[in-house]
C-alpha cells in the first residue's frame, strides 16, 4: 500500500512540475456526465483535470515546493487542473463552466509557484486569450516604427508634391 501511495505522489508530483499553473477544485455535486464534460472542455485547451486525496495533493506540493497556503484550501472534494499551454485558457473554462452549471467552484491556485486567491483566478479567466494579446503586442511594438516610417517619408512626399504643384502652373 505505501507503494502505491508513493507511486500516486510521484505521479501528481511529476504533473505538477510539468505544469505553470495548478487549480484547485470543489467538485461537490458535480455528476459524473458533466465531470466527462468539464474534462473535454479542458481537454480543448491543454489543460487536465485529476482527482486526488487531499493528503497525496499535500504531500506532492511540499516536494514541489509550493507556498504553505494551498495544504489549507486541501479539504472537501477536491480536484486539481494542470496543463502546458495558456492558463488564461484554462481559469476561463472553468469560470465558465462554474456559471452554467453552478460547479465546480475554484479554491485557489499556483501559478509559477505563487499562491492565487479565488479572485487572482477570476482575474485570469477575465484576461483576453493568447492570441489576442500577442496581437495587441505586436500592434504596440509595431507603432514606433511605422511612425518613424511616415516620419522619414514625409519630407519626399512634401517635396513630391511641391514639385507636382509647381509643374501644373
Amino acid at each position: 500500500m505505501k507503494e502505491l501511495k508513493s507511486l500516486l505522489i510521484d505521479d501528481l508530483l511529476a504533473r505538477v512540475n510539468a505544469s505553470p499553473f495548478l487549480f484547485v477544485v470543489d467538485y461537490t455535486g458535480l455528476t459524473v456526465d458533466k465531470f466527462a464534460e468539464l474534462r473535454k472542455r479542458l481537454l480543448g485547451v491543454g489543460a487536465e483535470i485529476h482527482v486526488a486525496k487531499n493528503t497525496l495533493v499535500k504531500k506532492a506540493a511540499e516536494r514541489a515546493g509550493y507556498p504553505d497556503e494551498l495544504g489549507e484550501v486541501l479539504v472537501g472534494q477536491t480536484a486539481v487542473v494542470t496543463g502546458a499551454q495558456d492558463v488564461c485558457a484554462a481559469a476561463k473554462v472553468m469560470k465558465t463552466f462554474g456559471k452554467e452549471f453552478a460547479k465546480p467552484a475554484m479554491k485557489a491556485g499556483i501559478m509559477d509557484g505563487k499562491f492565487l486567491d479565488v479572485d487572482a483566478l477570476g482575474a485570469l479567466a477575465d484576461l483576453p486569450s493568447r492570441e489576442i494579446l500577442l496581437g495587441q503586442l505586436l500592434g504596440v511594438l509595431s507603432a514606433p516604427a511605422s511612425t518613424l516610417v511616415r516620419l522619414l517619408n514625409e519630407p519626399a512626399a512634401s517635396l513630391a508634391r511641391v514639385l507636382k504643384a509647381k509643374g501644373e502652373q
